[in-house]
């Protein structure tokens, strides 16, 4: 189980979650989770209301289970092969274990750390920069500083110190040295053995009941003066053995499982803006509201392993914020640690990893297996707890299309830089009410693949391919345009079924610099057709953004993003279906969004203990809706994580 507790540690880290899973109960389509429960009405130019379903009203229902566990430091991919031994949540895993189990993946974090492969590049957890705690990191350990024993000269049989120390154990009778009470003959001891031999030694004499002569003790003196370096380096490692097993035991939840958990209290608050929600004149019709709340988000993932190469895992989360959208009248501020589930927990993941190979990894279970969970992670600023402070900055959103909870993928590694993983997910697998709506084939269903390649030890590549079936013209990714068609669709063709098939590629580029600064970015594209209409609507999204680990102390993170969130930029359905234009002049003509959003992020993430991280961070949005005439949208944050 020493593998496996290994690998439950590099799991631990901040999961990514939108709301409320939806593998916990049957749930409503994203249309109906938009700001208005209830379908449009039909309306008059001088009667538009905000009522009308806009793509920004609509939320992700999907809790990713994320949670980095990354193993907090730094460190290669792991190969898949090493699924067994690797168990990486992808996105990366429950947001207790990701955020980030960094690397997701399936076979991630098992044996990464004897991983040959150079396949580094991901080699920035979502926890980029974290001290790892408890997987017997040696940089964490003081004392590995300390010069190595073998290079100490020999304490020989004919040195003073030797036959000082032997008289001492014999004239107190004490039980030095070896377990036979001798150094052997005459046999040369390390100085290091010398020095456990003297610690025990000193620990002893001292508590004798008689009193010391004054010769013994100045020999003691002057052979704790002697070996002042090697008893310091006894009782260092001595202090780091307690600690760990300390570690051990206070996880020992159960001889096969491991607990682990995070809990995020976050101060949040935004500015008042006035919003032009159907800019035909420019003149703003609604006032945001500015909010102040404190909430939290509660993640409990309990990994189970039976064989050591395998983990099940079961995530559990609640919360109680709930998305911004409907008082910003956007999505494009929303936070990655959005959760209302009105503090009830729920299950958030239940997954089990496995190897079939060396190289080849799988997964399945009906909740917790998406692409954002079965792929390589490639950036680093990934983590709901201890990553980015936005939806947005967590990934590539094309990997959130469909929404996916439940269905089965595979990691394999093609070779030491090389590596494909492939999953296919639906957003309510237990739901089979409603074929249409629901189940392992019905509803929102999508299937991907990502080949992950490092072409040096400090470049990470990912290419992305989605392909999602929606029955109801959303895309599922719960920020930017998210909505395809007009709301009135269904008002001016009432017996038609507004299914879309869509088409997604992308790619996420990640370059370490060097230890301390790491710059990436992203790109995706995607292309929509309807079933039952003539014509497609594509989108396009973008990001850059740098890292910055360890920066002004060990375990910090700085972190800083700038791009454009989804966008439609060219929808040619037929006229009155069209989004962009409807909300321009309600004519629903061909055409694209006019304007574009720009996303600008901030945050840098302090370690305060081993445990405990505080996240400032300030996000604004120019042009918000992709609309010239809405006011800037600036969102602050105080983020506070807790890891158990």
């Amino acid at each position: 189980m020493s593998d496996f507790s290994l690998v439950v540690v590099g799991l631990l880290t901040a999961g990514k979650n939108s709301s409320v899973p939806s593998a916990v109960m049957p749930q409503p389509s994203e249309r109906s989770r938009s700001l208005n429960a209830t379908e449009p009405q039909p309306i008059l130019p001088s009667s538009v209301t905000v009522e009308v379903t806009q793509p920004e009203f609509s939320t992700s229902n999907r809790l990713t289970s994320h949670s980095r566990l990354e193993n907090l430091t730094p460190r290669p991919v792991p190969s898949i092969g090493q699924v067994a031994r690797s168990a990486g949540t992808g996105n990366r895993t429950p947001p207790a274990l990701q955020e980030r189990g960094w690397g997701k993946g399936v076979l991630a974090e098992m044996s990464s750390r004897n991983a040959s492969e150079p396949i580094p590049a991901a080699t920035q957890p979502n926890d980029a920069g974290l001290e790892n705690i408890a997987d017997g990191d040696e940089s964490a350990d003081p004392m590995s500083q300390l010069t190595s024993v073998d290079q100490l000269t020999d304490v020989t049989p004919a040195d003073w110190s030797y036959q000082a120390l032997k008289n001492l154990t014999e004239r107190y009778g004490l039980i030095s040295g070896y377990p036979d009470g001798s150094f052997r003959g005459n046999r040369s001891l390390s100085r290091y053995e010398f020095a456990a031999a003297l610690n025990a030694a000193l620990e002893k004499i001292f508590t004798q009941p008689q009193g010391i002569p004054q010769d013994d003790l100045a020999t003691l003196q002057r052979l704790q003066q002697d070996y002042a370096a090697e008893l310091a380096e006894v009782k260092g490692r001595v202090d780091n053995l307690e600690s760990r097993t300390a570690q051990l035991e206070n996880h020992q939840f159960s001889t096969n499982t491991r607990l682990f958990g995070q809990a995020i209290v976050g101060l949040q608050g935004s500015n008042q803006v006035d919003v032009d929600l159907f800019p035909r004149d420019g003149v703003p019709e609604r006032s945001g509201k500015a909010q102040l709340t404190l909430a939290s988000n509660v993640q409990l993932s309990l990994a189970t392993s039976f064989t050591g190469q395998d983990l099940l895992l079961t995530g559990l989360q609640g919360g109680n914020l709930a998305s911004s959208a409907p008082f910003v009248f956007t999505n494009m501020g929303r936070l990655s640690t959005e959760l209302e589930t009105n503090n009830d927990l729920v299950l958030s993941d239940l997954s089990y990893r496995f190897p079939v190979t060396d190289n080849f990894g799988v997964i399945v279970g009906p909740a917790g297996v998406n692409p954002a969970n079965t792929f390589r992670g490639i950036n680093p600023l990934e983590g709901s707890g201890d990553g980015s402070i936005s939806l947005l900055g967590q990934r590539n959103p094309i990997l959130s299309i469909g929404n996916g909870t439940g269905g089965i993928g595979f990691d394999w590694q093609i070779n030491k830089r090389l590596s494909l993983q492939a999953v296919y997910s639906a957003e309510l697998p237990g739901f089979t009410s409603n074929s249409s709506q629901g189940g392992l084939f019905g509803g929102r269903t999508s299937a991907g693949v990502q080949f992950t390649i490092a072409p040096t030890n400090n470049l990470d590549i990912g290419l992305h391919y989605i392909y999602s079936h929606s029955p109801d013209g959303l895309l599922g990714i719960g920020t930017g345009d998210n909505q395809l068609i007009s709301p009135l669709a269904p008002i001016i063709s009432p017996s038609t079924s507004f299914a879309f098939n869509t088409h997604a590629v992308g790619g996420t580029l990640a370059w370490r610099v060097n230890p301390r600064l790491t710059l990436g970015t992203w790109g995706g594209w995607t292309s929509s057709d309807p079933v039952n209409l003539s014509g497609s609507v594509e989108t396009t999204n973008w990001m850059l953004f740098s890292a910055f680990p360890d920066l002004f102390g060990r375990g910090n993170l700085g972190g800083i993003l700038f791009g454009q969130p989804p966008k439609i930029t060219s929808s040619t359905l037929p006229d009155g279906f069209n989004l962009p234009n409807f909300l321009t002049n309600l004519s629903g003509t061909p055409g694209g969004r006019r304007d574009t959003a720009l996303h600008l992020e901030l945050f840098y993430r302090a370690r305060l203990t081993d445990n405990i991280f505080l996240t400032p961070g300030v996000l604004v949005v120019f042009n918000p809706d992709h609309n010239a005439a809405n006011d800037t949208l600036v969102v602050g944050t105080m983020r506070a994580t807790f890891r158990f």
